[in-house]
């Protein structure tokens, strides 16, 4: 236990050997710093995502004292409005009718349509960056066409696109273990402008409607499928946030590794029809999402240990990702590997809605490049964020010739 330190360094630099010792000790280890049940194995990682006796929140059936928990404190409110509001944090029914709403937008034809927008996108990021000889592949290239394709969709004019990022980062930097006072209070104040952005967006929408996601969710509501303005306001954060996170970190967590993996990488370049291979292997190789927490909602056993209701299981996405028991080598970068069931987008009800989108765009972005900047090489060491559950790095210094 003592290598799994989500603190350390070393640690969030290469976490999978600690999950290998974790995997070594059983299927499920108490760690005391975090009051939560680390859970490292694929199998049980994939059947808890759809156990029902877990829940992302416990409030639809309990109240914070009857399930032996403190409420949040009152100056984090702002926040948590938000977080709990959207879809990712709600259980049945609620969940059930607003991802039904939303996944009218993720159609596989909606998606499909997206693809020349993406593409070209993609290759006007690339040709930039080719301009200028090289740059940062995290804000040249990784950050920028996800945000835009998820604003586009939602609506969101182009000229109010620059906060959208910052808000993500600082919101997401909640969902971090024991996250300190300045990070709450960077994300309470980020829910609260995003909220007032979104708030006065869906009023102009209400007045003339377009052809965007939120013009069609007020529609929807009109119609008699209910969405409360907060449920609103809370599906479109929720949205930008989920929809470019993990598109963003797995671009340059997977750059990073093909760089350091250099026959891969001269495979890839080879070979451009490895490209849907290379982005499910790289997504499983380099998590971006390491973890995932759910409540004991009823109390459950795994392998003979009790966990009561009331606990927090972590479900380690990155140790399931490199269990040998699914996957071949799991510490060997191998783009042809054919049999690849990641958990990278989660499972259950609350896989991921965007999934099928973010392919698009991480193929896109990734064919660009190969296409556009064949000679592409590090320029510099990067450095890895300290965070752990969201991983990812500082940024991408990169050439193109």
């Amino acid at each position: 236990m003592a290598a799994f330190d989500p603190w350390d360094p070393a640690f969030l630099a290469d976490p999978y050997p600690a999950y290998a010792e974790l995997r070594a000790h059983g299927r499920v280890q108490y760690y005391e710093p975090t009051h939560q049940w680390l859970v490292p194995h694929h199998a049980d990682v994939s059947a808890l995502l759809r156990d029902r006796r877990l829940g992302r929140t416990y409030q639809h059936r309990f109240t914070h004292e009857d399930f032996g928990r403190t409420a949040p404190p009152a100056e984090h409110e702002p926040f948590h409005t938000l977080n709990d509001h959207g879809m990712l944090d709600l259980e049945p029914p609620d969940h059930t009718r607003i991802r039904r709403l939303v996944s009218k937008a993720f159609t596989p034809r909606t998606v499909e349509q997206l693809r020349p927008y993406v593409t070209e996108l993609a290759g006007e990021l690339v040709d930039r960056l080719v301009e200028r000889g090289g740059g940062d592949l995290l804000t040249d290239v990784a950050e920028p066409l996800p945000v835009a394709v998820i604003a586009e969709m939602l609506g969101i004019p182009e000229a109010d696109r620059a906060p959208l990022r910052p808000w993500s980062a600082d919101i997401c930097g909640m969902y971090e273990l024991n996250p300190d006072e300045d990070v709450a209070a960077r994300a309470v104040r980020a829910s609260v402008e995003f909220s007032d952005y979104l708030r006065d967006l869906i009023a102009e929408r209400r007045k003339e409607p377009g052809d965007d996601l939120i013009s069609g969710l007020i529609a929807a509501h009109d119609e008699g499928d209910r969405l409360t303005e907060q449920e609103m306001i809370s599906t479109c954060v929720l949205l930008l946030n989920a929809g470019h996170e993990a598109t963003v970190n797995a671009t340059v967590n997977g750059w990073y590794a093909l760089f350091r993996n250099p026959r891969q990488l001269a495979a890839l370049r080879a070979d451009h029809s490895l490209v849907p291979r290379a982005v499910e292997e790289l997504m499983r190789y380099d998590t971006p999402l390491q973890l995932f927490e759910r409540w004991v909602l009823d109390e459950i056993e795994i392998d003979g240990t009790t966990v009561p209701r009331g606990a927090e299981i972590a479900l380690l996405f990155g140790s399931a990702n490199h269990d040998p028991e699914v996957f071949p080598d799991p510490g060997r970068l191998d783009l042809t590997r054919t049999d690849n069931p990641h958990i990278s987008f989660s499972a259950g009800i609350h896989y991921c809605i965007g999934a099928p989108l973010a392919r698009i765009e991480l193929a896109a972005s990734m064919t660009a490049l190969l296409e556009k900047a064949p000679a592409l090489t590090l320029a510099a060491e990067p450095e890895r964020k300290p965070n752990f559950v969201i991983r990812g790095l500082e940024g991408l210094r990169v050439e193109t010739a």
